[in-house]
């Protein structure tokens, strides 16, 4: 029996599940040597392997996710900060939600994968978190969940009702442009330069009013684009001009690898920033700095000068 052709798809569901990439890819492993190991018991006439597969994995997560709290990001923890220069203090304790690197795996259309519809997720009681995938977006009966979860038909449907109606606000998440619309790649392209010259009035002129800034590990997170521009005038007077941008995608989103020049020549890696684009502006901005993030999308800590023009 070959499973691997499932991994990827297994992957794009433990990530909905659990909020956090290196997370998932551990419990699709152990998914897949839990089938390995029960593959004689496999009954063909009672369900297909991938239907299979999800029930291993769905118990794979209730199970990780056992007492387990939720990934959020630093928006869905209080109020934003109305202080562009607060201390930058880390919040090591909190297990922050990680964007998902795209290029990893080839899991088809990414809409449920976008970052404020898995932050949504979070808050749901697991079982519902897998009621909600399993049912609206991987499509599976009513009657196959329930096997997947050793419930009944009637209860599933309950879970997802009481799931629909707490992601309620989430709204339009799945509105939001693909990276390669030609609308959303311009602005991109643009956002891009100014960062690289560190042009704060440029990039404020490409954000929406309401734009929001976040940076986990860090819990501030502002809203306004007049504190946003206020922030990346602070971070370019820390670090300087000349900064190196890869451009690259997370969660079906644009997203962007900043490298900071360095004191001896070349760039070191700061930050993967994940935007989202709504009517040709930067809505929101999530700020990764966990190194762990970094791992997951293969990128270099450092690049020289030359090397950065074919980087991008």
């Amino acid at each position: 029996m070959d499973f691997e052709p499932y991994r990827g798809e297994l992957v794009a569901y433990c990530y909905r599940m659990l909020g956090a990439f290196d997370e998932a890819e551990d419990v699709v492993q152990e998914t897949m040597l839990r089938a390995w190991r029960a593959r004689d018991r496999y009954d063909g006439t009672r369900a297909s392997v991938r239907t299979w597969l999800y029930r291993i994995a769905t118990n794979a997560c209730l199970t990780a996710l056992e007492g387990r709290g939720r990934r959020p990001l630093p928006s869905g923890l209080g109020a934003p900060s109305d202080d562009p220069g607060a201390p930058l203090m880390p919040a090591l304790d909190i297990p922050w939600l990680q964007p998902f690197p795209d290029a990893r795996f080839d899991v088809g259309m990414r809409a449920d994968l976008r970052l404020a519809w898995v932050a949504a997720m979070q808050v749901l009681p697991p079982r519902q978190r897998a009621v909600l995938v399993l049912r609206e977006v991987l499509e599976f009966s009513a009657a196959e969940v329930a096997t997947q979860l050793g419930t009944t038909v009637a209860a599933v449907n309950s879970a997802l009702q009481r799931a629909r109606a707490a992601l309620a606000d989430v709204g339009d998440v799945v509105e939001v442009a693909e990276p390669d619309d030609p609308e959303v790649h311009a602005v991109i392209q643009r956002y891009m330069r100014a960062f690289e010259a560190a042009d704060v009035p440029a990039l404020v002129r490409l954000l929406t009013d309401e734009a929001v800034l976040e940076m986990p590990p860090v819990p501030l997170w502002y809203q306004g684009s007049g504190d946003y521009g206020l922030f990346m005038h602070r971070v370019f007077e820390m670090r300087g001009t000349g900064w190196g941008v890869q451009h690259l995608t997370a969660n079906g989103q644009p997203a962007l690898a900043a490298y900071a020049p360095e004191h001896g020549g070349g760039h070191r890696l700061h930050t993967l920033q994940v935007l989202t684009v709504t009517g040709g502006k930067v809505a929101h901005n999530v700020v990764f700095a966990d190194p762990r993030v970094f791992a997951a999308f293969d990128l270099p800590e450092q690049i020289s000068s030359d090397e950065f023009p074919r980087a991008r």
